[in-house]
């Protein structure tokens, strides 16, 4: 049996150009890798069945059309066949969440699969698989924890890991926002953006980032997602919930991704649970459907999480 823990990301950046020719959004965008995994194993099937997917974990997670699934499929097209799969996934990253954990079930699938055939494929053909299954796939195939990516997520250049590693907490939300019809929304809306955040956070990575400059650099990150006008157009809930958690947390929030969740820098993990447990003991309609979620950057389970009471 070989096992993989496909890690979660969040967007320190995202600037968005306009739609190109091919129906994608030129992107450049800062992805750092946290500390929260799903759990995928993959081991031989009989002989005479096919490649088949367990889910379980987390709900919402479909087998029917997952990258894990979809992962075998390009190998298999593109290589000889190999003997079936048996893949199980327990999900620890909420599907549509903005965290890329399907992108990232989908690269370990394809680095599992590998593995189990005994075949070793050229980078730039893998590279060419990844970014068939998706955009985001390319940044965890190259399983690096920072990176910048470019284009529509094929162009992948490693970043300096951040100093002495930082806190994130997560507000994971049970709203599922579609990457499709946020992108529909930021086309109606025109706001392409130039990008200076991501580069004053790349040349800041490239000099030695430390956990606790990262978190001082939230006022030069807090609007740099260009997605945020169109999420919260489509999520108006996210607006509130935003400024609940500014304001109770004296910390500015960012989106990840086209959303929806929001996340907030701490300079280490351990105050990223102290933020998260002070958080929790305060009543509001805004956390309604929320987890909180605080993750270092390296480990594959999360620090502490917590559902937002319902009595609250």
């Amino acid at each position: 049996m070989l096992v993989a823990r496909p890690p979660a990301k969040v967007n320190l950046t995202l600037s968005v150009g306009k739609r190109r020719e091919d129906g994608y959004h030129e992107l450049r965008s800062v992805f750092l890798r946290i500390g929260l995994a799903d759990r995928l194993t993959v081991s031989a099937a009989a002989a005479n069945e096919r490649d088949e997917l367990a889910v379980t974990g987390l709900p919402g997670c479909p087998v029917e059309g997952n990258l894990v699934l979809r992962a075998l499929e390009v190998l298999r097209r593109d290589r000889a066949e190999g003997p079936p799969l048996r893949a199980s996934l327990e999900k620890q990253i909420p599907m549509g969440a903005g965290l890329g954990g399907g992108s990232s079930d989908g690269a370990s699938a394809l680095d599992l699969a590998t593995q189990a055939w005994g075949i070793d494929l050229p980078s730039a053909q893998l590279d060419g698989l990844a970014i068939g299954l998706g955009s985001d796939v390319p940044f965890f195939a190259a399983n690096v924890p920072v990176a910048l990516v470019e284009g529509r997520g094929e162009r992948v250049s490693q970043l300096p890991a951040v100093v002495g590693g930082a806190g994130i907490l997560l507000a994971i939300s049970t709203l599922s926002l579609s990457t499709g019809s946020v992108f529909a929304r930021f086309d109606e809306i025109g706001r392409h953006s130039a990008g200076e955040a991501t580069d004053l956070l790349a040349e800041a990575l490239r000099g030695g980032l430390e956990g606790a400059a990262l978190a001082d650099m939230a006022g030069s990150l807090s609007d740099a997602n260009a997605l945020w006008p169109a999420a919260s157009s489509l999520a108006p809930e996210l607006v509130e919930r935003r400024a609940w958690l500014e304001q109770c947390s004296n910390r500015l929030w960012m989106m990840s991704g086209s959303g929806p969740t929001l996340f907030a820098i701490f300079p280490s993990v351990a105050e990223a649970i102290a933020g998260g447990e002070e958080l929790a003991q305060q009543p509001t309609d805004a956390m309604r459907g929320v987890m909180l979620c605080a993750t270092d950057l390296e480990s594959p389970d999360p620090a502490w999480r917590q559902e937002w009471p319902t009595d609250h």
